[in-house]
């Protein structure tokens, strides 16, 4: 067994414990292989024996050693250590997340990172986390550019979630459009959205979503003779205004409408309409129900988590839904 480096930010339990794990995943300790004593690991590692002892508890605990007492401590099962980098932190990315780890067995260890849409940053996880994973579970930080630095990664290990209007090659996938399917939910709420003068995206520039969904947007209200805005910035931004629907991409705008409206005395569902983009649970409660337009987190990773076991090539759009609320 390799020599293992502690640190003072990990306990010593976890840290002897995840490097007997990843000595396994690497294939440097394989099936049926003794680990050495708890004496023989206290020595060897200078940490208590206690600390050995508990290491080995966790590793029994995740079904990847065993022991009797003929044989002492040895390795049972294979350790599957998944990396799931995406963009940022959200309820709906919350959900995806309880629904990957939910649908993965216990000896599979998920490491959750979010790479914040920074190009630097996401090229640096991915170079630093080659051959430590067995599977790659990636949110690309742009939805135009893919980042060559996946190409390091072999193909049957790595899912695209998300994003990817780009050449995907034969990586596998799971993603949602955001052109056509943004565009067809607009047509399915077309008849509740008659009753407003003006359809408005606020759409912050700052903002990572896909900028082609603003020309399916400026095409659909064309096309159905529907007036129209675009807010990119705070100078565009005139606050709200009575028979207008809004379609908002930020939680921050979302909640900026509510409180002018209110502050207006305006009715949401009559004098103005509301549809955010990506459901929330607390859209539920909002007022009478915030509309919304979304794919099923949840379902995304479920999907997420099937590939990972069944390492079967994928590729797949999910469904983008109108969910209707009393919002419009």
């Amino acid at each position: 067994m390799p020599q293992i480096k502690f640190s003072n930010s990990t306990s010593k339990i976890k840290t002897l414990a995840d490097g007997i794990s990843t000595s396994i995943m690497q294939g440097k300790i394989r099936m049926g292989d003794n680990l050495p004593s708890i004496n023989e690991a206290s020595t060897k590692h200078k940490v208590s024996r206690d600390t050995v002892f508990k290491a080995y508890n966790e590793l029994k605990r995740r079904g990847l050693i065993d022991s009797n007492p003929t044989k002492g401590y040895f390795v049972t099962g294979d350790v599957n250590r998944v990396l799931l980098l995406l963009d940022t932190y959200s309820a709906f990315k919350q959900d995806l997340y309880h629904q990957f780890v939910g649908n993965l067995p216990e000896n599979y260890k998920v490491d959750l990172i979010f790479h914040q849409y920074n190009e630097h940053l996401f090229e640096t996880i991915i170079r630093e986390s080659i051959g430590k994973y067995s599977m790659y579970v990636v949110m690309n930080f742009s939805n135009d550019k893919f980042s060559d630095t996946l190409k390091a990664i072999p193909t049957n290990k790595l899912l695209l979630l998300d994003f990817g209007n780009f050449e995907k090659k034969d990586f596998s996938f799971i993603c949602q459009d955001f052109n056509e399917s943004f565009y067809n939910c607009l047509i399915e709420a077309k008849k509740l959205l008659q009753k407003y003068s003006k359809l408005s995206f606020v759409f912050p520039e700052e903002i990572c979503h896909p900028e082609s969904s603003i020309v399916y947007f400026i095409s659909f209200c064309k096309k159905n003779n529907f007036q129209f805005e675009v807010v990119r910035s705070k100078i565009d931004w005139k606050g709200v205004s009575d028979k207008t629907a809004y379609i908002c991409i930020s939680p921050i705008d979302l909640v900026k409408i509510i409180k002018d409206a209110d502050a207006k005395h305006f009715i949401v569902g009559s004098n103005i309409g509301l549809i955010a983009y990506n459901n929330d649970p607390v859209l539920e409660v909002i007022k009478n129900g915030i509309s919304s337009i979304s794919i099923d987190f949840g379902l995304m990773g479920e999907k997420a988590a099937n590939f990972v076991l069944k390492k079967e090539p994928l590729k797949e759009y999910l469904p983008t839904n109108l969910i209707l609320r009393g919002s419009i």
